[in-house]
């Protein structure tokens, strides 16, 4: 059986950073699994710009984000096997997978790497009424259908869910001469970013509907009409507010789920929030020497972070094979009031030697808050902030001092107002 130092699953965005800084920190015996026909992950499906303000000080489309990281990894002599499913992770880290040329293949290594991205919600999952015509597609498998594959899924559309993937179909279907009727949200605000209801809605003159689901479809052999209505605060459709659309498409942008299934095969446990493994300061898993980083851990808005953070995730591996697992105590960080998750989810104290930042996000919409993080009584840090929005992930860095002064569990919370 083949062994590595180290297993990188997935070669999207979260897993090409990941080896690169593998192999940068000194770590040679690297091999990257991804199941696609190229590296890049769905950056390959984002033909809009946008991508690498932060990481490049540039905008770039995902494709070509994704190549630079893909040359990156070749001039670094990492090898990327593509087309090739890893089929089981077991939790003392050994990986099979299969592809063409291979067969099937039983390996192992030092650290693994979960880089493995996330899945949207179906329509099975939202439960949506009515027939079942062909035109339903989720917002992400229309993007690949129409950005990779060249054909439009259709010439009259709806969308259900502001997410950032389905407001960029919106203007994208537009911009390949559909008509796009509007976009429904079953929260009283919007689940995407702001910049891209004003730039793929508003400027396309495409309404929003808050507060508003499906309620039917209709349609024998292709879809025909969709019947939409307004919900109240508990989020059941009203009656006597129904709408129709003559539409022949409607697309899901209902949510983003994080790949979790071999983690679950490896007996890892999985944040019941995010439904992401959870992880420590240095990105392990409650497995050891298993790691997870990006979408897989837990949904970000932006490309940049994911590869920030799972840059974190393979220094962490480093230190793992280099100084062992992390000991002493551990305490949970918590989403207190106002908050919906924490990442990281456990700090060692006692063995931190570097600074840590945390993702998080907010519940609902506020034009000002105040984010605290506190140990007990003892507040660590607090910092205004001015529209906190649920669609948008937060940050807080903590130093090595701060954390090796906790003695009971890390509370992030947000208050509104001044």
């Amino acid at each position: 059986m083949k062994h590595y130092e180290a297993i990188v699953i997935g070669g999207g965005s979260a897993g090409l950073s990941a080896a690169c800084t593998l192999k940068e920190q000194g770590i040679n015996d690297i091999v990257v699994l991804e199941k696609d026909i190229e590296p890049g992950g769905i950056l390959q499906q984002c033909i809009h710009n946008g991508f690498g303000l932060q990481t490049f000080k540039e905008q770039l489309a995902g494709p070509a984000y994704a190549e630079r990281f893909a040359k990156k990894a070749e001039e670094l002599g990492i090898t990327v096997k593509l087309n090739t499913m890893v089929t089981k992770l077991t939790e003392d880290r050994v990986v099979e997978y299969v592809n063409g040329e291979e067969g099937y293949v039983t390996c192992s290594a030092d650290v693994v790497i979960l880089a493995v991205g996330c899945y949207e919600r179906h329509r099975g999952a939202v439960e949506i009424p009515g027939d079942r015509p062909a035109g339903v597609y989720t917002a992400g498998q229309a993007q690949r259908f129409l950005n990779m594959d060249g054909y439009r899924v259709g010439d009259r559309c709806f969308i259900l869910g502001s997410g950032d993937i389905g407001l960029i179909m919106a203007r994208r279907m537009t911009l390949e001469g559909a008509k796009v009727l509007g976009v429904a949200e079953l929260m009283p605000y919007s689940n995407g970013l702001p910049r891209n209801i004003k730039q793929c809605l508003t400027d396309f003159d495409i309404p929003l509907f808050l507060s508003h689901t499906v309620t039917h479809v209709y349609g024998k052999d292709r879809l025909e009409r969709i019947e939409v209505s307004q919900v109240g605060p508990d989020l059941k459709p009203i009656k006597g507010t129904e709408q129709y659309f003559d539409v022949d498409t409607l697309l899901l942008s209902t949510g983003l789920i994080p790949e979790n299934h071999l983690a679950e095969m490896a007996n890892i446990e999985i944040n019941p929030r995010t439904k992401g493994p959870i992880v420590d300061e240095n990105y392990m898993t409650s497995k050891d020497g298993i790691f997870a980083c990006g979408n897989g851990l837990h949904v970000h808005d932006l490309v940049d972070y994911v590869t920030l953070e799972s840059s974190r995730a393979a220094q962490g591996a480093v230190r793992y094979l280099k100084e062992g697992k992390a000991s002493g105590t551990v305490v949970h960080s918590v989403a207190g009031d106002g908050i919906g998750y924490v990442v990281p989810g456990e700090i060692h104290p006692e063995t931190v030697k570097h600074h840590v930042e945390f993702f998080f996000r907010v519940r609902k919409p506020m034009d000002v808050g105040t984010i605290t993080v506190k140990c007990n009584d003892r507040v660590l840090r607090s910092v205004k902030k001015t529209k906190l929005m649920p669609s948008e992930m937060e940050r807080m860095l903590l130093t090595d001092k701060m954390l090796q002064s906790l003695d009971g569990d890390l509370v992030i919370e947000v208050k509104e107002g001044e």
